[in-house]
């Protein structure tokens, strides 16, 4: 293997490495602020915690839009959301049986369903996502975040507060190096992943749906997998929803905010497959408010069936 080649793909890795310990920092140092400030701990939970998950998908995405990159841009989202629902949930399932909390399945679900659609909509239409779309889906993210902090403060346990582990000056440091983390990863991933699917002869679309997408989801991943051992189910759920959430409104509508996205419609198929993944996820939580191994399987059979046409198609 070409020299130049070896040395992309370890700056690919180190790239995921910051992106992945950046969003830990940022967690750890933003939570803890708001500790310090006596921030519910449940507003924290809904709003710091998933914004930190999808930090990496975020400093991808718009790290590619002002690049010009912006198949990589959506299809890293694309492909993030589809492994956050058949991964995540799918090898969570198998492990422990997930239930669902009847407020997901009412409102937090059907949002991100319709919110899916929508940005269907802005991509089929004319095959762009713009400046004023952006706008809208960040304007949707507000409204959604101050949603969850009004009903969070209904709920018996939103004045729990976790103790401060860290000072304010520790906190702030924490904050620092996480961004910056985020930033220089979120730099390296794309000029690697690029160079590694110029040198191959792969599309960018194919490097972001699979390498970029599964490398910036790891997060979420193990986010959900430490949780189940803690036996915290309801936290996969809300993470992967939560998550899917952020990198529709948040990480695409500030891409596209900030550069206009035209695309091609090689992603339709991506995006049509996007659509009915999350509607099965909303239809298997609905039928028996939960997901059981029997799911978890198809999940991650319709996975690897999708990676190995994506991989095909190229």
């Amino acid at each position: 293997m070409d020299a130049g080649i070896i040395i992309q793909i370890v700056l690919l890795v180190v790239g995921f490495v910051f992106l992945i310990k950046g969003s830990d920092f940022f967690v750890d140092g933003s939570s803890n602020v708001a500790y310090l400030l006596k921030v519910p701990t449940i507003i924290v939970g809904l709003t710091i915690v998933a914004f930190g998950t999808s930090a990496p998908e975020a400093a991808v995405s718009i790290t590619s839009s002002i690049s010009g990159n912006n198949a990589m841009a959506v299809s890293n989202v694309i492909g993030s959301n589809l492994f956050n629902i058949l991964m995540v949930i799918g090898v969570s399932a198998i492990l422990s049986n997930l239930l669902m909390e009847k407020n997901v399945l009412k409102k937090d679900l059907p949002f991100l369903v319709a919110i899916t659609l929508l940005l269907s909509i802005f991509i089929i239409v004319d095959w762009k996502i713009s400046a004023i779309e952006g706008i809208i889906l960040l304007v949707l993210l507000v409204g959604y975040v101050f949603f969850l902090i009004k009903s969070a403060r209904k709920d018996s346990h939103a004045h729990d507060v976790n103790e401060p582990k860290l000072s304010l000056k520790k906190s702030i440091i924490f904050i620092i190096i996480g961004l910056a983390g985020i930033i220089i990863g979120g730099d390296l991933v794309v000029g690697s992943a690029s160079a590694i699917a110029i040198a191959f002869g792969l599309s960018e679309t194919l490097v972001g749906l699979t390498i970029v997408a599964i490398g910036t989801s790891l997060p979420e991943f193990v986010t959900s997998i430490t949780a189940l051992r803690k036996g915290e189910n309801q936290l996969v759920i809300g993470n992967v929803i939560g998550s899917n959430i952020f990198n529709i409104l948040f990480v695409l509508g500030a891409s596209s905010a900030i550069s206009e996205m035209p695309l091609n419609s090689s992603l339709l198929i991506d995006t049509v497959f996007m659509i009915f993944v999350t509607i099965l996820c909303f239809i298997f939580g609905k039928t028996q408010e939960k997901y059981d191994k029997k799911e978890g399987i198809i999940l991650i059979a319709l996975f690897i069936a999708y990676m190995v046409f994506v991989i095909l198609r190229n």
